[in-house]
This record gives C-alpha cells, structure tokens and sequence, in this order.
C-alpha cells in the first residue's frame, strides 16, 4: 500500500510540474530592445518574470541611468504594458512602456516622460558560452602611452595624453576603442579627482563602476559595481588622487573583478546591458568604453588580453 501511495504521489508531482511549465508566459525572459528615439536608435534591456501563479514583474534599463524594478507587467487584450517612474529623465510623467509578442520578435511604445511616443522592437537576450579553463592569447597594449591611436570619440574630444598618461580632464566625450573583444582579461591603472565619475564599459555594454566612494557601504552603483546590477562583496575603492587598479576577466556574461588587489566580484553572472551601452547586441563583440561624460579621470595602464580561440 505504500509503495502505491508513494507511487500515486510521485505521478501527481510530475503531472503537476509539467502543468505549471506549461503555463509560462511567452513573455517571460530576458529581451535586448532597440528604440527609436528622437533620430536615433538607442539600446534598452527588459526581464520578465513571474510571480507566484500568475504575476508579471520584472527590471527594464533605459538608454540611461540604472536597472529599474517594474512592479508588475499588465497583461492587456493586445499585449502587455507597464509604468516606471522618471531616473534621470526630464520632469513630467511616468515613464509608460506598451509591447505585443509577435512570433518570436517583442515590439511596441515608449511614452517619454515629456509625452512623445518612440517606437522599438526587441529579441530575447542570447545566451553566452562560458569556458571554464581559458586559455589566452598575447596581450594587447591599448594605450601606448604617447597618442589616441586606436580610440575615437562619441563627441568633442577633450581626451589628451601627457607625460604618458591618458587625461580626460573635464566631462566631455566617451573614448572608444577601435577593435572589439568578446571574452578576455582586462588589466587596468587609473585615478581620480574628489567627487570625480567615470566607468568602463566592457564590449561597449556592462559598465564597472568607477568612482568616488571610499568608505561608503558597497553599491551595484558605487565604485567596482556592475553599473545598477551587481554588487561588489566589499568597497575596495582608494582616496582620490591614488593610482588604482583593476582586474576584469568577462567570459560569456560570468565577470570577475579584482580591485586594487582585492577581489570583490566573483564569476557572477551580468544579466543585461547598462545605461550608456553602445548597443544592446549582446552576441557580438564590442569596444572598450571608457566614460568620460560625466568627470575628470586618468589611466596609466589599459592590457587586454583576448580569450584564445
């Protein structure tokens, strides 16, 4: 009788398990975006998920600014739609995002917070091979010391090199590598004035935070976070005017980052891209970003060195 019991028990678990996998939503996952907004095709990153039997909820990164949380996905007779309060954005009103599943293509609208209504269209976010015993290739000297050969600028260009060392010495334009890495190890040496900002994003989308901060309580925001998304175990920042250090090793979308010698973000997973991305194209390769739109910083050292194929 037991043995039958327990034999009844296990079919109503399986039965029950393959209900509730077929009641997943479409919609639920990870989907990189492109919008059209105001001339010109910005990058935008969303995740649905579900909450209990039937609640939708989930992040969206804007063009800008940090990961938001959407407390709950509408579902509606053409679609779904949800509302987020203004980051960084002019005044007005929330900020209201319509879309539709069609095929395996999301498209639909972003009201603005002024009221305009932008277009987009998006897939689901691919995913990224990760190698658990890499092997590397030569490394590769980004800066060399003496020029911007092998950078270009997104703007006005305020970067200049003296006495060998790489100088954004006002807000200004974001410096750009020419060539594009998809895994690799990054070895970097930068500092900072007091209350400065900057950050580098890796393969143009996932930025590493870098900034300011000694002494605060760690932050996905602050200095060594993965800009919005990923919080570092420890602050490891140092005094503005110290030269600092960074160790970034990203394969697939598992980052590690050692920070002035301590490692404060192990093999974690980035989910999407961040504010200020170059693209959402998350399956090819990208540049090296450095941040420059936001506060004075300089580095000394930038060696990459690609995961050998």
């Amino acid at each position: 009788m037991k043995t039958f019991s327990f034999a009844l028990v296990t079919i109503f678990l399986l039965i029950n398990t393959q209900l509730h996998a077929q009641k997943s939503n479409p919609l639920e996952g990870r989907w990189d975006l492109e919008v059209e907004f105001k001339g010109k095709t910005v990058p935008s990153w969303l995740e649905i998920r579900k909450s209990g039997h039937a609640t939708l909820f989930g992040r969206y990164v804007s063009y800008n600014g940090s990961a938001r949380p959407i407390a709950e996905v509408k579902l509606t007779a053409n679609g779904f739609e949800f509302s987020i309060p203004r980051q960084w954005e002019p005044e007005g009103q929330h900020m209201i995002i319509k879309g539709m599943l069609d095929q395996d293509i999301l498209k639909g609208t972003m009201t603005y917070t002024d009221g305009s209504v932008h277009s987009w269209v998006g897939s689901k976010s691919p995913e990224l091979d990760h190698v658990s015993n890499p092997t590397w290739d030569t490394p590769i000297d980004l800066f060399n010391g003496s020029d911007l050969k092998g950078w270009h600028m997104d703007g006005e260009n305020q970067w200049l090199v003296e006495n060998g060392i790489l100088t954004s010495p006002k807000s200004g334009a974001n410096l750009i590598s020419d060539a594009k890495f998809m895994d690799f190890k990054l070895e970097t040496t930068f500092r900072y004035p007091e209350g400065s900002n900057s950050g580098i994003y890796l393969r143009g989308r996932y930025e590493v935070q870098i900034a300011d901060n000694a002494g605060l309580t760690p932050s996905d925001i602050y200095f060594g976070g993965i800009y919005g998304f990923i919080e570092p175990n420890e602050n490891a920042a140092g005094q503005p005017g110290e030269w600092q250090t960074y160790e970034i090793t990203l394969i697939g979308r598992r980052v590690t980052i050692i920070a002035n010698g301590k490692p404060i973000i192990t093999d974690q997973t980035i989910p999407g891209i961040t504010g200020g991305a170059l693209d959402s194209k998350e399956g090819t390769p990208g540049p090296l970003m450095i941040q420059g739109d936001h506060g004075p910083i300089e580095f000394k050292k930038l060696v990459l060195t690609p995961l050998k194929k």
